[in-house]
């Protein structure tokens, strides 16, 4: 009876009578600290380069060489660049571009991660063998690698470093569904629905995909700091966004000669990206130690 009662009292603390799936992720995210904290930063974040004709008080592009390379003050909290440019406001403006243009490459890498990864886990044979190897010749190449090659056959552009770093970032995607999909694939229901003469398509999308979803969504939240990343990358060394843009890699490259005697130029975009890349991963993590039961920590 004392184990059976122990087992109940486990049940209650995790599962509250009345309390919908969603209740349960945001109550256990709320008792995660890394997750909170992470979670607060990038909601302001996103809130800042939301509003950002609002919460910016001059215009990004425009230059004013009156005021050019000023330090940090209570006019320019962040100083200005080498065209007189409020740096705050070409931050926050940004921050738009930075965290679209993650979402927009992480979604190319799930989407194409679910419709090769889950006919691949499910089917296997050459079918799956295919599939991997092509995945394994990809993997081949450093990612920053392989997407600056992605980049040199379609041209420069911001448009086209995010396609890039979306395909650089497909192999992992399709690694994990198709893990996934395996793992799914030889459970009873799975078996049960094959029996009863369901189709493939409605025992993948109805039964199996659901397993995917929560390792897939985790794993989604935390590329999108590697895409950030990487995006930034490209466009530091001149691959896609052009200057005036205001964006956060080609604002690192405009300031890197002006390293030594202003170091505001480069700091603070360096800064948005730290700030940016950790508020995502330590909410991804919280995130993951809340949809995978086996690192729930009561």
């Amino acid at each position: 009876m004392g184990r059976r009662e122990g087992v109940r009292a486990s049940v209650a603390r995790v599962m509250r009578p009345g309390e919908s799936p969603l209740g349960q992720v945001v109550r256990r995210l709320a008792k995660n600290r890394g997750a909170t904290a992470g979670g607060t930063l990038l909601v302001a974040l996103v809130g800042m380069a939301t509003f950002a004709p609002l919460v910016a008080r001059y215009d990004p592009i425009r230059t004013n060489y009156a005021d050019a390379l000023v330090g940090p003050s209570l006019r320019h909290p962040l100083g200005t660049d080498h065209y007189g440019r409020d740096l705050f406001s070409r931050i926050v403006f940004g921050g738009r571009l930075s965290l679209t243009a993650g979402l927009l490459a992480v979604s190319i890498g799930v989407v194409t991660g679910v419709l090769v990864g889950v006919p691949s886990g499910y089917y296997g044979g050459m079918v799956d063998d295919l599939t991997m190897r092509v995945m394994d010749v990809m993997l081949a190449f450093p990612g920053i690698l392989f997407a600056m090659a992605i980049v040199a056959i379609l041209g420069s552009g911001l448009t086209n470093v995010m396609i890039a770093v979306g395909v650089s970032s497909i192999p992992g995607f399709v690694r994990l569904v198709r893990g996934s999909v395996l793992s799914a694939a030889g459970h009873v229901y799975v078996e049960a629905a094959r029996s009863i003469g369901c189709r493939n398509r409605r025992i993948m999308g109805l039964h199996i995909l659901p397993n995917v979803v929560a390792p897939l969504f985790t794993y989604a939240s935390l590329r999108v700091s590697v895409a950030i990343v990487s995006v930034a990358s490209l466009n530091f060394l001149g691959l896609g966004a052009q200057p005036p843009t205001p964006e956060w890699g080609v604002m690192l490259a405009d300031g890197r000669d002006y390293m030594r005697q202003y170091w505001w130029l480069a700091t603070f975009p360096g800064l948005a990206i730290m700030g940016t890349t950790l508020s995502i991963n330590l909410f991804s993590n919280g995130l993951r130690d809340v949809l995978d039961p086996r690192l729930h920590r009561r």
